[in-house]
């Protein structure tokens, strides 16, 4: 489990950059293949600017990076962020399934005293 402050600041930032539907969808698109910044705002109905700053949320939280090509800003997902979602997101699975258990134990065990 993860239990450093810092470790619970990169999460917030992570669930924080999740939590727009437009960066969750410009996070699908730059995983599936590196895309310019201009041309992820051509996708959407906004302004190059409120792009721009979707991105650099994406950026600080480490879900995507960006380099330069001549003037062009190219993104690319960073799929070991994407996993650190997930490897959390499975130790709250974990802990969740460990209570249903002991839940079910401690009905199992009244049945059995009422037998």
């Amino acid at each position: 489990m993860i239990d450093d402050e810092s470790d619970d600041d990169r999460l917030d930032a992570l669930f924080h950059a999740l939590a727009d539907r437009t960066r969750r969808d410009i996070l699908r698109r730059v995983l599936a293949r590196e895309h310019s910044v201009s041309a992820l705002a051509a996708k959407y109905d906004m302004s190059f600017a409120a792009v721009q700053k979707h991105v650099a949320v994406l950026e600080k939280a480490g879900l995507l990076t960006k380099r330069r090509s001549g003037r062009e800003q190219l993104t690319r997902g960073e799929v070991t962020a994407v996993r650190s979602v997930a490897t959390m997101l499975a130790e709250l699975e974990q802990i969740w399934h460990g209570h249903v258990a002991r839940v079910d134990a401690l009905l199992a065990a009244d049945l059995d005293l009422e037998d």
